[in-house]
């Protein structure tokens, strides 16, 4: 089993990656493997709505950049997916989101009901929106969201700060568990995936 951890942070070691390293220990206590991947800190290219993706023979998003494919590829081989983020301005970073509003939207396919869970760092606010922001990628792809003992988040503005940050850090070793927990349960259930409908489209107009 294995865990994908996406650091949406421009800083490569700064407090996003904190908080991932004590979600990264806690999930090799529970001998549950995983990997930090850093999405980097230079322009991303966001959706343009063109649905390329979605017609038939697509490989995917029509602009596959170096960085688009290989998160695809490490999310297509993950069993769990854990996306860390600052907070810009009460949200995730431009960055971040362009490159998931592609992933989510061309890469379905390999995300849907895999358990994910999002952790932000804040200084001092707006870290609920941009955790609720994220958490938005994985109810709409049917992934079941694991939660931890409180909203999952941790403050500082260095990473010196997140680590005098007990309870925050506490929340990402409980994050850790659950998922090491969840990631198992399914496994050894072994249950087929819920059958789908047909997806059904309503155009609202007047």
């Amino acid at each position: 089993m294995n865990v994908l951890l996406v650091n949406g942070s421009p800083h490569q070691n700064g407090c996003v990656f904190t908080a991932l390293s004590e979600i990264s220990s806690s999930l090799a206590r529970e001998n549950v493997s995983s990997e930090i991947f850093w999405i980097g800190n230079q322009p991303v290219r966001g959706c343009i709505g063109c649905c390329k993706c979605r017609e038939d023979g697509a490989a995917g998003c029509v602009f596959a950049d170096p960085l688009y494919n290989a998160l695809v590829e490490k999310l297509q081989n993950a069993d769990g997916i854990i996306i860390g983020s600052p907070v810009y301005y009460a949200g995730p970073p431009g960055q971040l989101c362009s490159i998931l509003d592609r992933v989510f939207f061309s890469a379905a396919k390999f995300l849907k009901h895999k358990p994910a869970a999002c952790v932000v760092n804040c200084r001092r606010g707006g870290a609920s929106s941009t955790f609720d922001r994220l958490n938005k990628y994985f109810t709409i792809l049917q992934m079941p969201v694991v939660s931890s003992q409180y909203w999952n988040s941790t403050h500082g503005f260095t990473p010196e700060d997140v680590k005098k940050d007990l309870e925050g850090l506490q929340t990402m070793r409980t994050l850790a568990r659950n998922m090491a927990f969840l990631l198992k349960s399914n496994a050894a259930a072994a249950l087929p995936l819920p059958e789908p409908e047909t997806p059904v489209a309503t155009n609202f107009i007047s």
